[in-house]
């Protein structure tokens, strides 16, 4: 059975898909499949038959004979495709199930359905048609495992198109990287983002340096100053900064989101180095940190800061973010005694603690 070809795929290069006569766009994901919609209908009537050939139509309100009729009208303005868009159309598919299968069995040549849903039952005869007659576009992040890694790379790759081909900028692989850390992983608010950067850039050129100064506001960046602390091993410094984040009306629960991203990549590169030795193969440090996905402009940093934990704590961090998590949702979920899994951490990766030292 086919799968569903992932919206940000389609974004990124629409001219190699072949899209039949009828679309399926699903997902929760508002942004992209508002942008999947725009492409599609640029895609298919092009620039000068949109207005006459593109017929919307809202799902709740939407009666099938309305869009047949759409289906099969021929333009005043010319023979270009005829597209019928029923948007929001979990319940017209529920209702009109029937006539949309017969539909699928002949459908009009020279026309296009296209159905905005929110879900979208693979296994059901009408999604078998779609996927033997046309396609289904899936927008919708996902939330764990290695289709993260990949959303996130396509990501990084769209965001700099939309930067170069909307906003006449370019976007450095470094930033993109760093946007991705500092924001949620929300196509709506990272092109805002990029958007409001390519103002603020000199020339256009939007860096690491860019991002740094102007993403996140004072509370983003204090949290940053806090895990560079807590992994320079400064643990008053840290401890300050984490005191002023909490007063300010930050949660543990999130700052501990944000200390883990950092760690478990030292974690990572601590594994992939001791690994490489095992097996007799010579690598260094920066190389095994970089391979974890530490951004390249970080990798000075980051090296320090890994050599400050130390191989011995480096291989308990994941341990020890896991126990903290633990803790935050269960026994010790209470803002105050969050505060203490915190502290714990911090104390832990501090030069005082560090084992080799004493």
């Amino acid at each position: 059975m086919p799968k569903p070809t992932p919206g940000l795929d389609y974004l990124l290069d629409p001219a190699k898909h072949s899209l039949g006569p009828v679309v399926v766009v699903s997902g929760d994901e508002a942004y992209l499949k508002r942008e999947v919609l725009a492409t599609l209908r640029q895609q298919i009537c092009g620039d000068d038959q949109g207005d006459f050939a593109w017929n919307a139509f809202v799902g709740r309100e939407a009666e099938w004979r309305d869009v047949r009729d759409a289906l099969s009208a021929v333009s005043l303005f010319g023979g270009g495709v005829q597209v019928a868009a029923v948007e929001d159309a979990d319940s017209f598919v529920t209702q009109h199930r029937p006539q949309l299968e017969d539909y699928l069995d002949k459908p009009t040549t020279g026309a296009v359905l296209v159905l905005e849903v929110k879900s979208w039952t693979s296994t059901t005869r009408l999604a078998k048609a779609v996927d033997k007659l046309g396609m289904t576009l899936k927008c919708q992040a996902p939330d764990r495992g290695a289709e993260v890694g990949q959303f996130k790379r396509q990501v990084k790759q769209w965001l700099a198109m939309r930067a170069d081909t909307v906003h006449e900028a370019k976007l450095d692989p470094a930033a993109a990287d760093m946007l991705l850390d500092l924001l949620p992983l929300s196509l709506g608010v990272l092109e805002q983002e990029v958007a409001r950067l390519a103002l603020l850039a000199d020339e256009g050129n939007i860096d690491a340096s860019v991002v740094r100064e102007h993403v996140g506001g004072w509370r983003t960046r204090k949290t940053w100053d806090m895990i560079d602390a807590m992994d320079d091993g400064d643990a008053a410094d840290a401890l300050s900064q984490l005191d002023r984040l909490l007063l300010a009306g930050e949660q543990p629960i999130g700052l501990l989101a944000q200390v883990s991203s950092t760690l478990r990549r030292f974690s990572a590169a601590a594994c992939l180095y001791s690994q490489s030795e095992a097996s007799g193969r010579r690598t260094s440090l920066r190389a095994a940190l970089e391979q974890a996905g530490v951004i390249k402009f970080k990798l000075g940093d980051a090296e320090r800061q890994l050599k400050q934990i130390g191989r011995e704590r480096a291989a308990e961090l994941d341990e020890r973010l896991l126990d903290a998590d633990l803790a935050m949702k269960g026994h010790n979920s209470s803002p105050a005694r969050a505060r203490t899994e915190l502290e714990r951490l911090v104390v832990w990766l501090s030069k005082t603690a560090d084992s080799r030292r004493r």
